[in-house]
């Protein structure tokens, strides 16, 4: 399992490092990986901030270089770095996930794993509201029946035409649309594939990476969550909510 980590963050520069109780975000994140089962976790960054945090709380950070464009990128070179073998599973785990759950870190491995004709593995889990049906900032999935991705949007798909007669903001029903995860398992030699191909014209428009994959006949396959995800963090506001449910949690024993 990898963590891709920068320090840069248009949002809340920093954000790997900052605090949440007596940790840094990151350790959060490693300590989930970590109680998940895997074989190893490294932490890859560009930063040596992040390396000397990684290491004082006993993690292996790999440096990588400055100049990825995304956490796949990164992640890529740690595999070729690494020389891991074309069919092995490696779980790309975002260091502003402190909330994510252990059981469904192994679970995207897992399906990679139990899918031998998919090269991706990802979850997903239901809308909770027809406000995220609407937002832009949440991405939505649409799979076939076997499970596999047909495509990602930030959109609202799927789009139910007979409960919307008068457009977008008569819209009711968002029972058949389920949230994407961004978390993801690869088979390596898709991971090193990926971080070759050019970005496609979907990708452009959506800025959602994952559909240079779909663009390109990579399979994706799309698993129903085992259970609720907690927020991430990605502006100050987030961090204060996972500070609160943390906290909370940890008083309620």
């Amino acid at each position: 399992m990898v963590i891709p980590a920068r320090y840069e963050s248009t949002r809340l520069p920093g954000k790997s490092l900052l605090p949440i109780g007596e940790k840094p975000m990151l350790q959060w994140v490693y300590e989930r990986a970590r109680a998940a089962g895997a074989h190893e976790v490294l932490i890859a960054t560009d930063d040596a901030r992040i390396e000397a945090a990684a290491r004082a709380f006993g993690s292996e950070p790999v440096m990588t270089t400055g100049t990825h464009a995304s956490g796949t990128d990164r992640i890529a070179e740690v595999a070729r770095r690494r020389n891991w073998p074309p069919q092995a599973i490696v779980v790309n785990l975002q260091g502003d996930e402190p909330l994510m759950p252990p059981r469904l870190i192994a679970q995207v491995a897992a399906l990679l794993d139990e899918h031998a004709d998919a090269q991706i593995a990802t979850l997903a889990t239901p809308l909770e509201s027809l406000a995220e049906l609407l937002d832009p900032n949440i991405v939505k999935v649409v799979t076939d029946g076997r499970g596999m991705a047909l495509y990602f949007s930030r959109a609202p798909i799927p789009w139910n035409r007979d409960a919307a007669p008068a457009g977008l903001a008569s819209q009711r029903d968002f029972a058949a649309a389920r949230r994407h995860r961004g978390i993801y398992a690869y088979r390596v030699a898709a991971l090193l594939r990926l971080a070759q191909l050019p970005h496609g014209r979907l990708e452009e428009l959506e800025k959602l990476e994952q559909l240079r994959a779909l663009e390109h006949g990579v399979r994706i396959v799309v698993g129903a969550a085992l259970e609720q995800l907690g927020p991430d963090v990605n502006t100050p506001a987030d961090l204060e909510r996972v500070r609160e449910l943390m906290a909370r949690s940890a008083a309620d024993g």
